[in-house]
């Protein structure tokens, strides 16, 4: 098995913090929002709905294009664009003294679209066997990240108000910047490739693996919001457990989905292994859905459910990307993350709306199995792509083989 070059180290442990930084940004807000946006007086069940994804809309506009365009200016340069642009968001919503001011900040915060651009530089600085445990490293860093944000959330938000919240995402934007320019190394970047061509781009957005793959990350997001537009409701009215306390559910549940990401890690180094364990979080997905809307005043089932559904959703940000990356062409790989990252954020977007409407009409728990309703959608795209992607592989490799000696 290789091992991680000191370079390669290096630039996986400088961008998951980087990477990090942002979404545990993001993050901070998850756990209080649904709480705080009740209080305003603008506030209705789709529009708390609406604030919480439409950072998901102003990704899906801008992923392609960044993703693109940091494959002819290099990825630092447009990261730094989408950085900034989010930290004029936060500052927007952290002034904002309505749901709708909310809305539009967290809007501006989306068009900070840098995910794909930073997960194609990862990919960028490492070896093809290594991306695997590159994107591993970065899968546990928004792990960790998430769980400090579930832990640090509540108490902040206590002491700052969700205005607090929105202006500490802008400064941690900008630190990661300054991250990004002064430890991240600059990989060698050749003058853009004819085919990054508009062509191009269509060829291998209609490629139909990148398609499994982008689906099954649109899936992932949708639900993840959706979930946390009543988890903290479910939390503070089911279970009676004040906001500030909330982090005693999250800290055992988020451990041992660190823990289960340890474990399943070297599981991702092959193909085949990497679409198994896709499958298998897929189901757990389901399961741990089923459980959070099933757990009723259970504090035992809810913790339960919770921790299989976040040690699939870990384990799941690490392996779909790492398969797009070995997928996608290699001077279109910006191209490729930034459609990955904008079906991500368009499943964000739609899962905040999809939970604002489900809890207007079905209540807190019904938002949980009409989640746990969607992976039986999900799974059929999943097992049958999985299938066309390991036949395609081993046709690629059939062929290697047979070229060394026409």
């Amino acid at each position: 098995m290789s091992k991680l070059s000191p370079l390669e180290r290096r630039s996986a442990l400088t961008l998951a913090c980087v990477i990090s930084l942002r979404l545990f940004g993001l993050f901070l807000i998850m756990p209080v929002f649904s709480l705080y946006a009740q209080r305003m007086p603008d506030a209705t069940p789709w529009l708390i709905g609406l604030a919480l994804g439409v950072y998901g809309l102003g990704q899906v506009l801008l992923q392609i294009p960044l993703g693109l365009l940091s494959d002819r200016i290099g990825r630092k340069s447009a990261i730094t664009l989408g950085l900034l642009v989010f930290a004029a968001g936060g500052l927007v919503a952290a002034m904002a003294h309505s749901l709708l001011g909310i809305v539009l900040g967290r809007a501006l915060q989306g068009m900070g679209a840098v995910a794909g651009a930073g997960t194609a530089l990862a990919a960028d600085l490492t070896r093809h066997e290594n991306r695997g445990k590159v994107m591993g490293i970065i899968g546990v860093s928004i792990g960790v990240a998430f769980l400090l944000a579930l832990i640090l959330g509540p108490p902040l938000e206590a002491i700052a108000g969700l205005p607090g919240l929105f202006a500490t995402t802008s400064v941690l934007a900008l630190a990661a910047l300054v991250l990004l320019w002064l430890i991240v190394p600059t990989p060698e970047r050749p003058a853009a490739p004819a085919s990054a061509t508009f062509a191009g781009v269509l060829s291998m957005l209609r490629d139909g693996r990148l398609l499994v793959l982008n689906g099954s990350v649109f899936f992932l997001h949708m639900l993840l919001t959706a979930s946390f537009v009543g988890l903290p409701l479910l939390l503070a009215d089911g279970l009676h457990l004040p906001v500030n306390r909330h982090w005693e559910l999250y800290l055992p549940v988020m451990v041992i989905a660190a823990f289960v990401m340890g474990a399943c890690l070297h599981r991702m180094r092959e193909l085949a292994q990497s679409l198994r364990l896709v499958a298998l979080c897929v189901v757990a997905t389901g399961l741990g859905l089923l459980g959070l809307g099933l757990s009723g005043h259970h504090v035992a089932a809810l913790g339960v459910s919770a921790a299989v559904f976040f040690s699939a959703f870990n384990l799941l940000e690490a392996a779909l990307p790492s398969l797009v990356s070995q997928l996608a062409p290699g001077s279109l790989r910006g191209a490729a993350m930034g459609a990955y990252s904008t079906s991500q954020f368009l499943g964000a977007f739609v899962g905040g709306a999809v939970g604002g409407i489900a809890l207007g009409r079905l209540g807190t728990e019904g938002i949980f199995l009409c989640s746990a309703a969607l992976t039986l959608a999900w799974l059929p795209l999943v097992l049958l792509g999985g299938r066309r992607i390991a036949g395609s592989a081993s046709r690629v490799g059939a062929a290697a083989e047979v070229s060394p000696g026409a």
